[in-house]
């Protein structure tokens, strides 16, 4: 695991700046529910939100999010009305069809740590109509969020939600392969972020640092680093970000370069998958859909619906089922055992 350095300045900054956005931070009679744990970065929000605004801070037990309508029997029991967890926990409940069961009083929902598909944000909106959500993004590398969308629009299940616009003190941007700066709609490049929030770099790392962390390419007046996440994404129409995926996820395949981001994003309004994940093996130069779902599904049926969004030339070669996606520690979907997996179908 990296050992990111990020300094009490840039918390502070983190904190105050979302102690000013009054309609996502919680108020001295609010409850927090905390899901991360204390070693990954979304738990910053839920530990010095409660220092700084006195709302009371509950750290649900681990084990409840294995079982969904125990977990909304618990935030129902402990008053629990502002949460900050991974989409992954979200649409865990969503796939238990529990909320028809259980609804408890949630005032505001923020998610952040992985693409939320709008599919999971419909369902939960169908139960709460009146709650706050908000999309949050940001690597550990820049303190926790960088940007963040709060929802005031209705959104298709295929269609993908914008990270939003930078956080204060902070600023995002495009640039493209040769470092330029990219302002126009639907030209996609590597986010970018300069600011207060930006970490030191990596412990005991310095290569890895001077490599990440680069002296602003937009002049040369004065030493100034950004920090060059790793993510691809562009400008909707309306000026917000959409985050496509992983640089490290951008593959040549037949001569076509392909962002599997997309092709996770064409399944996302998929009524029968649950969960998905989509990988690239090298060796055999496939492209890997791995699913989550009740039952396996027809290739047809699944070949059927990307037809519609994606070009042929995206459509993956494998399919494989999975009964239950592997999940880290996080609660993120786990791409190292989904490889070990890969590895043993290639074996069969």
């Amino acid at each position: 695991p990296k050992g990111v350095v990020v300094s009490h300045r840039s918390i502070i900054d983190y904190i105050e700046w979302i102690l000013s956005e009054k309609s996502i931070c919680p108020t001295s009679d609010d409850v927090i529910g905390n899901q991360s744990p204390f070693y990954f970065d979304n738990s910053v929000l839920d530990i010095y939100l409660c220092f700084s605004t006195g709302a009371k801070l509950i750290l649900i037990p681990e084990e409840k999010f294995l079982f969904p309508i125990e977990l909304l029997q618990y935030l129902d029991l402990k008053h629990i009305n502002h949460i900050f967890w991974v989409p992954s926990a979200l649409k865990s409940i969503e796939k238990s069809k529990t909320l028809q069961h259980c609804t408890p009083k949630l005032k505001t929902i923020l998610f952040a740590g992985e693409n939320m598909p709008s599919k999971t944000l419909n369902h939960w909106i169908k139960y709460y109509p009146k709650t706050i959500f908000a999309n949050l993004y940001g690597p550990t590398e820049i303190t926790v969020d960088c940007t963040f969308h709060i929802i005031n629009r209705p959104f298709r299940d295929d269609e993908s939600l914008p990270i939003g616009t930078s956080c204060r003190n902070t600023q995002i941007i495009l640039l493209d392969e040769k470092l330029s700066l990219i302002t126009l709609p639907n030209i996609t490049g590597e986010i970018c972020v300069r600011g207060s929030c930006l970490s030191l770099g990596y412990y005991n790392d310095l290569e890895k640092t001077n490599a990440a962390f680069i002296q602003n390419p937009l002049h040369c007046h004065y030493p100034e680093k950004i920090y060059k996440t790793g993510d691809i994404g562009y400008y909707n129409q309306e000026g917000e970000i959409i985050l496509i995926g992983r640089k490290d996820f951008q593959i040549k395949h037949n001569g076509y370069r392909i962002e599997l981001g997309e092709i996770e994003n064409a399944l996302g309004d998929f009524e029968e998958i649950f969960e998905l994940c989509v990988l690239y093996d090298e060796k055999k130069s496939m492209i890997e859909l791995f699913y989550e779902s009740e039952k396996e599904i027809p290739k047809t049926t699944i070949f059927k619906h990307l037809e519609k969004k994606i070009p042929k030339y995206m459509h993956p070669q494998r399919l494989i089922f999975l009964k239950s996606m592997p999940l880290n520690a996080n609660g993120k979907i786990d791409r190292k055992t989904l490889k070990n997996l890969q590895e043993k179908e290639d074996l069969k």
